[in-house]
């Protein structure tokens, strides 16, 4: 695959529609806040007058949501969860449990969020990477099915089997961008753009009217994009086995990040990289890591199904391009780009 141009890759750098050598009208006042929380490195933009209150507001969501949710923070509800096996959720907890169960029947449980035993056998959630025994993994895909989970939608009362543990990492970051977005219009915006690693979701168009330009990482390494989508009102979400993995020293085999919870082994797919565009920051989130599993014929097969709710770029380990037929027209790529239709 080759990757876009320089001029390319600044044209997606520079997201503000507003001459630097010129003054800035109010509305096009740009604020941007930086910070780490959720696991990764996280950048919010907003246009506008109340653009500077609106990123106190979402810096202070992102912390909550991360105390709430944070499997790594030993106070957080879902680790108190874990503990007692049984527990009333929060409103943000409930909202996403029910979603993670929607999508673990939809994908035919590639997506579940009953795998974080299995990434603690790997060793991705310490960083003491080793390749586990057939025993080993049997053992603990015996606690690995969310269809196990008791669920109560209208108490909010979750209940696990013994042993099992819930993770909701895998959707968390679609719903704290879309939690953004609500505070964004709360505030009076019109425009705003928050990245959370691979999450981008965006509000509205830039300030003159013009849509975000959104560049996809090239999934074979470096720097380079391999695409530039153009996005309005929506969320772009990636996934892809290059973002965490290590090489085993024994046999030289990659073993990456995302767990095949019917296997217990990192995913052995045809799919270098999934992105998913939607309205939906939940769904995009949990869609992309499920796609990924599922690999690409699967994944075709599964948007036709629910083509309403999302769209794609899927880019094959082979170096090709993918994209949804609602995507026609706002890719930009050195590498010649596929359309399926529906």
């Amino acid at each position: 695959m080759r990757r876009l141009s320089a001029a390319a890759a600044a044209v997606f750098l520079a997201l503000s529609a507003v001459p630097c050598t010129a003054p800035a009208a109010p509305a096009d006042k740009e604020s941007t806040r930086y910070m780490s929380s959720m696991d990764t490195l996280i950048t919010i933009t907003a246009w506008g007058e109340g653009a500077e209150k609106a990123l106190d507001a979402a810096e202070a969501e992102i912390i909550r949501l991360n105390d709430l949710l944070s499997i790594g923070l030993e106070d957080s509800e879902i680790s108190r969860l874990n503990a007692a096996g049984e527990a009333v959720l929060s409103a943000d907890s409930r909202a996403l449990v029910e979603e993670s169960l929607a999508l673990y029947e939809s994908t035919e449980g590639a997506f579940d969020i009953t795998v974080y035993p299995l990434m603690e056998l790997w060793g991705f959630t310490s960083g003491d990477y080793r390749v586990p025994s057939d025993e080993e993994i049997a053992e603990v895909l015996e606690t690995v099915d969310a269809g196990r989970l008791t669920f109560d939608s209208e108490t909010g009362t979750l209940a696990m089997d013994e042993g099992q543990t819930v993770d909701l990492g895998g959707i968390a970051k679609g719903y704290a961008s879309a939690r953004i977005m609500d505070i964004f219009r709360e505030n009076g915006l019109t425009s705003g753009l928050v990245s959370l690693g691979g999450n981008v979701q965006c509000l509205g168009s830039k300030p003159d009217g013009s849509p975000y330009r959104l560049g996809i990482r090239d999934p074979f390494g470096g720097d380079g994009l391999a695409l530039i989508i153009t996005a309005e009102d929506c969320a772009v979400i990636t996934s892809g086995g290059y973002e965490r993995f290590f090489v085993d020293e024994e046999s030289g085999h990659t073993y990456q990040h995302i767990m095949d919870p019917k296997t217990g082994r990192p995913a052995e797919s045809d799919l270098a990289s999934v992105s998913i565009v939607t309205k939906n920051g939940m769904l995009g989130d949990g869609l992309s890591t499920s796609l990924y599993i599922m690999g690409l014929e699967k994944s075709i097969e599964y948007w036709r199904a629910h083509a309403d709710e999302f769209d794609f770029i899927l880019i094959g380990t082979d170096g090709k391009i993918y994209i949804s037929d609602g995507l026609s027209g706002r890719i930009a790529s050195d590498t010649k780009v596929q359309v399926i239709v529906r």
